[in-house]
């Protein structure tokens, strides 16, 4: 098929940030006295910093404020950003760089959709803070994967419909949210395998098989 944009989740796609992630909340969930390994991280993917902390939060025998909540996903952040902080420029792969200047010089519309409301930051750090045609993430959505509305703000913002955009994740509750605002999907990493998605990715740049 003939896609005219290119929708991408961020972390596990473009980039990975999933072991700062896991160390942040780790780092949390230690001082609360919460059980927590990286098997139950795995729950976290592709979710919300509060849905997220619920999560966490389920293993624990106290009940916590609304403020406390809003608290501890502040302190989660505060120590997610200062890892961050060591990306560069080298963590952006030769890979996904090479795909992506092979599909800005086919003309497609490129675009981020990821539930972070750290986007911004972490473009800036690996070089791609100009790069994509428009980023829809955290900031400006209301409803975290499996809803689609990240998807569908990315297409709104590059003037394209679901049908014509093609969104590339590795999350199974991010191919939910694809199939279920009308996009075709390529799925990779985790989600590689699920029977939902449109196409299945080895790597980034098998990504120019199927545009």
């Amino acid at each position: 098929m003939s896609y005219k944009g290119i929708i991408f989740d961020l972390d596990g796609v473009i980039c990975s940030t999933d072991e700062y992630h896991y160390q942040a909340w780790k780092a949390l969930a230690d001082r609360l006295g919460i059980p927590f390994d990286r098997e139950r991280n795995n729950l976290l993917r592709g979710v919300s910093r509060m849905q997220s902390l619920e999560i966490i939060l389920e293993k624990s025998d106290k009940a916590y404020s609304e403020e406390e909540k809003a608290a501890f996903a502040e302190e989660k952040n505060t120590l997610y950003r200062q890892l961050l902080g060591q990306m560069s420029t080298k963590d952006l792969s030769d890979d996904v760089k090479d795909t992506l200047q092979a599909l800005r010089a086919q003309g497609l519309k490129l675009a981020i959709g990821s539930s972070s409301k750290n986007t911004p930051f972490i473009l800036e750090r690996i070089g791609l803070g100009d790069f994509f045609d428009a980023v829809a993430d955290g900031n400006c959505i209301t409803r975290s994967k499996p809803d689609p509305e990240v998807f569908l703000k990315a297409a709104e913002f590059i003037g394209e419909n679901p049908g014509d955009c093609l969104v590339v994740e590795d999350a199974h509750a991010g191919v939910e949210a694809a199939r279920g605002g009308g996009f075709d999907c390529a799925a990779m990493g985790d989600a590689k395998e699920d029977p939902r998605a449109t196409y299945h990715l080895e790597k980034f740049s098998d990504l120019l098989k199927y545009v």
